[in-house]
């Protein structure tokens, strides 16, 4: 298992992660992606489900048509861990 982040290292990750909030009344971060296609987004998402397989942490996501909305919280902690940070990372670099 994992450790929550202390306050300040959230409020580190969150100035390093740009387009990522804190979800208001939960311990989680989001960030909605958009693509200039629905079939871009759907690779996205593909590309993103084989990284988060990999390091064995998957986000909460939905896709709308060119838009995919991105929830990330560790639920065995019930709160934000550096594995959401890592995540984040990977993401941004997909897009």
């Amino acid at each position: 298992m994992t450790d929550a982040l202390t306050d300040k290292a959230r409020a580190e990750a969150l100035v390093e992660l740009t387009g990522w909030s804190l979800v208001p009344g939960r311990e989680a971060i989001t960030r909605t992606y958009a693509f200039a296609s629905f079939a871009d987004a759907i690779g996205f998402m593909v590309r993103a489900a084989i990284h988060a397989d990999r390091i064995d942490h998957h986000p909460e996501w939905t896709n709308v048509y060119r838009k995919v909305h991105v929830t990330l919280t560790s639920h065995d902690i019930g709160g934000l861990s550096q594995r959401d940070v890592e995540l984040a990372r990977i993401l941004d670099k997909l897009t």
